[in-house]
């Protein structure tokens, strides 16, 4: 057995374990702390409702356990079991162009996986999230959206691909630079035709109608010096019970958009604290910084990329054979189905970063609006998104980009505008 076959086994070991360790603490603590509401939420949700999120939690929490061994058999599949040498040669069989083979190799890959986790997300859908009435989804608009997302992935995709494995053939030693160029320019250009052209085709966007609260808010994005395209209110009903709202797109193309179901069930001095929250992120310019993180990360990944390119050991050691493959497709889909695995331990990193971008945006807003009313709002989403209250420590320092319910409210409770 080679080195790195030895190293890259190693690892998933270790990431799959701690994966299903997490599950099971997880688990373990929210069950502990189910028949009692901690003391902050007492006065707002209801035992029932608490032992709900429980139930919820720990059912969403269980069936990421088949998630879990699917994507380990897979990736043994592919790697050490082969499967990339066989799709490889089939096409080689049938196309001549490297580039094609190396983009069908790619794409018939993601097929495939994608196929195998059908399943998984239906049974997400139509068992849990329908259990706990949350799903309005019917199984036409379910698939139907999946129809969606696939063309809509292979047309952005496809040509984003075809540039990477061009430049990773022509550009030389330097090809990551260019690459990463590339890399920036399609995701920008996603993010500005996004709100007009991508999520129109699976929500409908109508403008807040609500002339008291468009006033209210337009009020406080003057305070604020924010600027948008259109205030807008998606029909999330559609899908699901999950209430939301969130900004989108940049530069002119900016809108703030806010989910019918959230809309339904806050009143208007707790829309204002939630938007003063989401207003919190633009003043800290977090998105920005956010994206910046991002880009300077794929610049690392891509270098990390460009020297694996000349390793035999790293193809040899995943189970490739060097000889008999396009060494530059199969370099970009090693790299991104082995990566995961040698990352999920820096995860909480990540995290630690998202959390002090929230406390943050909370601060602002309760500078900007009020905390009781934040508190409010953060408390009923809590409630109808059930929501774990207890989350295990550990579980969520890994998953959870925002802070804990308990430590977020007290922290703003600590805003002394309470």
């Amino acid at each position: 057995m080679q080195t790195f076959t030895l190293v890259f086994l190693v690892a998933l070991l270790l990431t799959t374990l701690t994966q299903v360790w997490l599950a099971a603490r997880h688990i373990r603590h929210i069950r502990a702390h189910q028949n009692k509401v901690p003391d902050d939420f007492a006065r707002q949700i209801g035992l029932a409702d608490h032992r709900k999120a429980a139930d919820y939690t720990c059912a969403k929490t269980r069936a990421g356990y088949p998630g879990i061994l699917l994507h380990v058999v897979l990736l043994l599949i592919f790697t050490l079991g082969g499967g990339l040498s066989a799709l490889s040669n089939f096409w080689a069989g049938w196309l001549s162009d490297p580039l094609a083979q190396g983009m069908a190799l790619i794409i018939s890959t993601f097929f495939i996986m994608g196929i195998a986790e059908i399943p998984l997300s239906y049974y997400r859908t139509f068992v849990i999230e329908a259990q706990y009435g949350f799903n309005k989804m019917t199984r036409g608009m379910f698939f139907t959206d999946l129809i969606k997302q696939s063309v809509l992935g292979l047309l952005l995709g496809a040509p984003l691909l075809f540039c990477f494995l061009w430049l990773m053939e022509k550009m030389g030693e330097n090809w990551w630079l260019y690459a990463w160029f590339a890399w920036i320019a399609f995701n920008l250009f996603v993010l500005a035709i996004y709100p007009t052209w991508i999520a129109p085709l699976f929500n409908k966007f109508t403008p807040l109608e609500d002339a008291a609260l468009k006033t209210r808010i337009e009020q406080l994005m003057n305070k604020c010096g924010f600027k948008a395209s259109g205030l807008f209110v998606m029909d999330g009903s559609r899908r699901s019970n999950h209430g939301n709202a969130y900004f989108t797109g940049f530069g002119k193309t900016k809108r703030i958009v806010f989910f019918d179901t959230l809309l339904s069930r806050l009143n208007p001095g707790e829309i204002e604290a939630v938007l003063a929250h989401e207003l919190g992120h633009f003043k800290h310019r977090h998105v920005i910084k956010r994206i910046a993180t991002s880009f300077a990360m794929s610049l690392a990944f891509l270098w990390i990329l460009g020297y694996l390119m000349g390793q035999s050991w790293f193809y040899e050691g995943l189970g490739v054979s060097v000889s008999t493959v396009p060494s530059t497709a199969m370099a970009l889909l090693l790299f991104f189905l082995v990566m995961p695995v040698f990352t999920f331990l820096f995860h909480p990193i990540s995290s630690i970063y998202s959390r002090k971008h929230e406390f943050e945006a909370d601060a602002y807003a309760a500078q900007n609006s009020s905390a009781d009313d934040l508190i409010h709002a953060l408390v009923k989403l809590y409630q109808d998104n059930a929501a774990t209250l207890t989350p295990d420590p550990l579980h969520s320092a890994f998953y959870d980009s925002h802070p804990p319910a308990a430590i977020r409210v007290a922290h703003l409770q600590s805003q002394g505008q309470t």
